[in-house]
């Protein structure tokens, strides 16, 4: 069952006609699998690309390698790369990309702990960005990023509305 916030969101896109497509790293694909889980709203998902090993992160998203190695795979930076790399692939009015730590053996730090997570994407041309903290299992702390990420992008859309 999806989050609430994910069928909230899922809802305000149908009804407003517009697209989401997402570059999925920690996440594994799971955003996809949400928001498609939504009854009637699979209209509204683009596609998804999950770029987990750093190689599909340079060859098909067009993360530079001296960016890889300066702010490690799971970083902010990176994540800017992966939306604007989607951006360019995933013709959608909403881009979503996730990197971060969801379970040990990444590029945890005293900084940034397992549970940290980065979104970076555009509504439309207007660029946005989050880093989240979560406890949890790798699973919670991915379904948490899910549910989060969904509220902020709804907040940030109704804001647009008004």
């Amino acid at each position: 069952m999806p989050a609430s916030s994910v069928v909230r969101l899922c809802h305000f896109l149908l009804k407003n006609e517009l697209t989401i497509a997402f570059a999925e790293s920690a996440s594994t694909g799971r955003f996809i699998y949400e928001f498609t889980s939504v009854p009637e709203c699979g209209s509204v998902v683009k596609g998804s690309l999950v770029c987990y090993d750093v190689v599909v992160k340079k060859r098909l998203l067009g993360v530079p390698e001296e960016i890889i190695k300066k702010y490690t795979a799971e970083s902010p930076e990176v994540t800017q790369c992966l939306a604007i790399g989607l951006k360019k692939l995933i013709p959608a009015d909403i881009i979503v990309a996730v990197t971060g730590l969801a379970s040990p053996g990444g590029s945890e730090s005293p900084d940034k702990p397992v549970g940290t997570m980065f979104a970076h994407g555009f509504i439309r041309e207007e660029a946005w960005q989050t880093k989240l903290f979560f406890k949890g299992s790798p699973d919670e702390i991915i379904a948490q990023t899910i549910a989060k990420v969904a509220s902020f992008l709804l907040e940030k859309l109704q804001d647009n509305a008004k």
